[in-house]
């Protein structure tokens, strides 16, 4: 059989495809837009809280006890999310999101309507914290399986850029309570009050956004650790939990470090922080495909170090621009890429399990940290929690380099996206013949032409 082929098959078969091809499907629906709604909900009201420690102060505490609060709830937390991946994967994301955003509510109640440093205290955190990191996992998860699997990284960055918006909103709005109350109970119960009542509508939007949800589990169940083991992301872990150390810096203790310099508040912090944030997440939210996510962590890691050392020099509130805008840069990198890569090596049956694990690594960094930091500022000062946490962060990212440095990131591949659907032309047209090997375009010269690429196959990104 001859294996020679004409020129002008040749030529048609190496002809761009953009003339006739079908502009890929958006992934910006009302589902992503109803989720970046609630998100918005999500993250301002967890701003309202931020105020916790002074909480724990004007009940008698101290910093290391509001530290020892916030391990414990996370604690409490984490135990209970393991087993949340696994009722995810089972029973789908649906009745799992509408129960960890009641146990958000629930939590927020506890803590201030009875105000006092005992089991109540405790018990309000430990669901509060469960349900927030539920609530930010169910979210991630829905929002993955929307998509294909070389667009993760582009549809986390894009949803988690509203959580900037909700973080500007709910800082301004705490920083407007501040002005309208005394330092007194009157205060708390307004902001987590507030925050609590964005949980309810949160709860709202769930339950509609998922109306049309049902999961048919097909595939046997594995406990978290197992999964973990066998999966295991690598060091992208331990960029986690640095990230939950830089977290618990400023979230926990950045507002009683501004009352310690005498400044109104931190609203100018985390508004810097969130529109520095955005605006880095929405130009960004490509460039994983183009440069590689092991060089965008190590280059956030940078925006850490220099944004924990810089709070060291504030002095005046608009002071607090700079070290903002460090850290806001750092967050949005690194989150989408921790989550896409820390979720990478699990199979997509298991993403619910893997996506909470991942956001677990980071809750244990703030669980290590946090009576540590508080325990450094109570008996040296701020300043040394700064630079001890930047002096930790520098560590992981020099580690990071090394243990990556001769990886490629799969999503930096040409075949890490499938090939562009095209339309059947005429019968008039010539056809273009697909790109073969000699000897398969004479065995198939007698049949249609084939699609070069599944656009719904995106197991080249495993």
């Amino acid at each position: 059989m001859s294996t020679s082929v004409t020129s002008e098959s040749v030529a048609s078969s190496s002809m761009p495809e953009s003339a006739d091809a079908t502009p890929e499907p958006s992934i910006y629906t009302s589902i992503f837009w109803w989720s970046f709604t609630a998100n918005i909900l999500l993250v301002a009201g967890n701003a309202l809280t931020f105020r916790f420690a002074e909480l724990v102060n004007l009940l008698g505490g101290t910093q290391q006890l509001a530290g020892t609060i916030v391990s414990v709830g996370t604690i409490g937390a984490l135990v209970g999310r393991l087993f949340m991946g696994q009722f995810l994967d089972r029973y789908g994301v649906r009745p799992v999101w509408a129960t960890v955003s009641v146990c958000y509510t629930v939590g927020i109640a506890l803590m201030i309507l009875v105000p006092q440093l005992g089991f109540t205290m405790y018990a309000g955190r430990i669901l509060f914290a469960f349900g927030l990191g539920g609530m930010f996992a169910c979210s991630m998860t829905h929002i993955q399986d929307q998509v294909p699997a070389y667009r993760r990284t582009e549809v986390i960055a894009t949803l988690g850029s509203s959580g900037f918006i909700g973080m500007m909103l709910g800082s301004q709005l705490g920083d407007l309570v501040l002005g309208f109350t005394a330092d007194s109970f009157v205060r708390y119960w307004t902001l987590f009050g507030l925050s609590g009542s964005f949980g309810v509508v949160y709860l709202c939007i769930v339950l509609w956004l998922t109306r049309n949800d049902c999961h048919h589990s097909e595939h046997p169940q594995v406990s978290a650790l197992p999964l973990l083991f066998r999966y295991w992301p690598g060091s992208v872990m331990l960029v986690g939990m640095a990230m939950g150390m830089a977290f618990v810096s400023t979230t926990v203790f950045l507002a009683r470090y501004a009352t310690s310099l005498g400044l109104r508040g931190v609203g100018t912090y985390f508004t810097a922080y969130a529109i520095t944030a955005f605006c880095v997440r929405i130009l960004t939210r490509n460039m994983s495909r183009k440069y590689g996510r092991h060089r965008m962590i190590v280059l956030a890691m940078v925006g850490h170090i220099a944004g924990l050392c810089s709070l060291c020099f504030v002095t005046h509130e608009w002071q607090f621009i700079i070290p903002a805008a460090c850290t806001g840069f750092a967050h949005a990198l690194l989150f989408p890429c921790v989550v896409s890569l820390g979720t990478e090596p699990f199979p997509k049956q298991y993403r619910g399990t893997a996506t909470t694990l991942v956001l677990c690594t980071i809750d244990v960094g703030g669980v290590i940290s946090a009576p540590i930091l508080g325990s450094v500022i109570d008996h040296i000062g701020f300043h040394t929690m700064f630079l001890l946490a930047a002096g930790v962060i520098a560590v992981v990212d020099v580690v990071y380099l090394v243990a990556t440095f001769r990886m490629v990131d799969p999503e930096t591949l040409p075949n890490a996206r499938p090939a562009v659907m095209v339309q059947p032309q005429s019968p008039a047209t010539a056809q273009p013949l697909p790109t073969q090997t000699l000897s398969e375009t004479s065995h198939d010269a007698g049949k249609a032409p084939q699609r070069r690429g599944n656009p719904s196959d995106v197991t080249c990104c495993r």
